[in-house]
């Protein structure tokens, strides 16, 4: 894999390079994408997973349109799980999607902080959340979450960053992810893999 080679240029990042390679996908119905982020907020992976189902099983098991989980009532999103927050916030990317007449197509078009720009204009969409979108819905192979938690974790492990404060992690993560340019979207995932198991 090409992105490998490049990555490998990377001593410690080569180090990681051992599990089999990862191919990015574009996927459909991206609001219901950016729904399943906001629901699984703050859970465990298994937790978010269960509330999902809850959301799909509200449409007989299907991924509803924007203008069905609009017509859904607070109080049956509240049913599943969702804290009040989460049920505005669920139905605030129905609306945008909406009113904005936002598709698919379109995203797919567009650069990663023209796509930012754009989804983080909606209560209750961060950065983060448009950056996973990126990642694992609209195929984007340059996209680095500084602002992850376990990728933060992963680096501070990998490279002994040593921070004492937030921006000052933040800006030395930077530096170092500079290089794996245009391919930081998977070196995110091998981070994460490496972190998921065991290493930090």
């Amino acid at each position: 894999m090409i992105y490998k080679e490049h990555l490998k240029k990377d001593p410690k990042m080569a180090t990681l390079m051992e599990a089999d390679g990862y191919t990015l996908k574009k996927r459909k119905n991206t609001p219901i994408r950016l729904m399943a982020s906001i629901i699984s907020q703050q859970l465990s992976t298994k937790v978010a997973k269960i509330i999902f189902l809850r959301f799909l099983d509200l449409y007989e098991g299907k991924e509803p349109t924007c203008a069905q989980v609009l017509a859904t009532s607070p109080d049956t999103l509240r049913t599943i799980g969702l804290s009040n927050a989460k049920v505005n916030y669920v139905q605030n990317v129905a609306q945008f999607f909406t009113d904005q007449k936002v598709t698919d197509r379109k995203l797919y078009g567009m650069e990663p902080e023209a796509v930012i720009e754009l989804l983080t204009q909606i209560k209750g969409v961060g950065r983060w959340t448009v950056e996973m979108l990126l990642m694992f819905s609209l195929g984007h192979e340059n996209v680095f979450a500084v602002d992850d938690l376990g990728i933060q974790q992963a680096m501070i492990q990998l490279y002994k960053i040593k921070h004492t404060t937030k921006k000052e992690l933040q800006t030395k993560m930077l530096t170092k992810s500079a290089g794996w340019a245009p391919y930081k979207t998977y070196a995110c995932l091998h981070l994460w893999n490496w972190k998921d198991n065991g290493a930090v």
